[in-house]
């Protein structure tokens, strides 16, 4: 059996604050998934995906809740998905704030997969779930559509619906087929070829309550520190990640890239000539990679996107810009933003 990959702490504790509302110990629960309650103390802690599965298994088997993963979700937090939440609410539309699940839902854990599918005048939200067990399969799936439009609805200050709702799995009963009608506040439709959430594109221009671009822009770059350090990261990629935190600084030297891996100038450049790179080409990825990030997922100027890279003016953005896409940052974000 495959592994489930891991998951972090903060999508657990919608499950135990449900369960406690019901009533139940939440002790039997943390034996039966090999966890322990110190544990569920630390959100940046990584647990096997193993130890979710049984944790929800359990409460499923015992809450007498039939839609306990779906109830669950009324208890989402911005935390609940780690940093992703926080980067969520500083965006300015309901459509930035889904921008972003897809590049950083990694953070959160290896539970399933999102993507965006435009049709019509409509988007589909999709949720694919890496989980196969059907029980657990059913009630990750309905937590995770159920938190985005709880989520949502606080975030833009907003009760709106979805135009419909897609689920996968077989068509319940009428009187929970009712219930889930009640929570998503629409038709909810079953033995679909996906799970999403089917809604108007004009809502992805629904402002939210408390945008802060530079709150944002700091968030992003937290995450993609995180993200880098999910894996035993390379030389490359350290030299990155330490000029990910030096660019917020202005343009970084390549001393102080060695000073912080404890080599000298000369050791770290025939290091990096060894695995095929060079400092340059490294600084110059991660500029392409931030600014095309913060042109297509932010609504910065272009001229305070050149000033977070380190450029000195403007024109030269535009012009090392151009000749990394073939075309200047303005027209890039025109043609490439949704």
């Amino acid at each position: 059996m495959p592994s489930l990959g891991f998951t972090s702490v903060p999508p657990l504790l919608k499950y135990l604050r449900h369960a406690e509302q019901l009533g139940m110990a939440i002790e039997p629960a943390l034996a039966a998934a090999g966890l322990d309650a110190q544990q569920l103390n630390d959100n940046t802690l990584r647990l096997p995906g193993e130890a979710h599965e049984r944790l929800l298994d359990y409460f499923c088997e015992h809450s007498g809740d039939p839609l306990f993963g779906l109830h669950a979700a009324n208890f989402v937090l911005p935390n609940s998905w780690s940093v992703l939440g926080y980067i969520t609410m500083n965006c300015a539309t309901l459509g930035d704030a889904m921008s972003r699940i897809m590049p950083f839902e990694k953070l959160v854990g290896d539970m399933g997969v999102s993507r965006a599918e435009v049709q019509g005048d409509h988007v589909h939200l999709i949720w694919t779930c890496r989980y196969e067990r059907p029980r657990i399969r059913r009630h990750l799936v309905e937590n995770v559509l159920g938190s985005w439009l709880h989520y949502a609805r606080w975030i833009a200050d907003t009760q709106l619906s979805p135009a419909c709702v897609w689920l996968e799995h077989p068509r319940p009963n009428e009187l929970l087929l009712a219930e889930y009608e009640a929570f998503f506040g629409c038709p909810v439709l079953f033995d679909q070829a996906y799970s999403a959430l089917v809604v108007p594109l004009a809502y992805l221009q629904l402002p939210l309550r408390q945008a802060d671009a530079q709150l944002l822009r700091t968030l992003e770059e937290h995450a993609m520190g995180l993200l880098a350090t999910l894996e035993d990261a390379s030389l490359g990629e350290q030299v990155k990640n330490i000029l990910r935190g030096l660019l917020k600084e202005g343009l970084p030297r390549k001393e102080q890239v060695a000073e912080q891996l404890c080599v000298s100038v000369r050791t770290l450049q025939r290091q990096l000539q060894q695995v095929g790179t060079s400092y340059q080409q490294i600084l110059d990825e991660l500029r392409q990679e931030l600014a095309e990030h913060y042109l297509l997922n932010s609504t910065l100027p272009i001229q305070d996107i050149a000033q977070y890279l380190g450029f000195t003016e403007p024109r030269s953005f535009h012009r090392t810009f151009k000749s990394w896409c073939g075309m200047p940052p303005g027209e890039f974000r025109l043609r490439n933003r949704r």
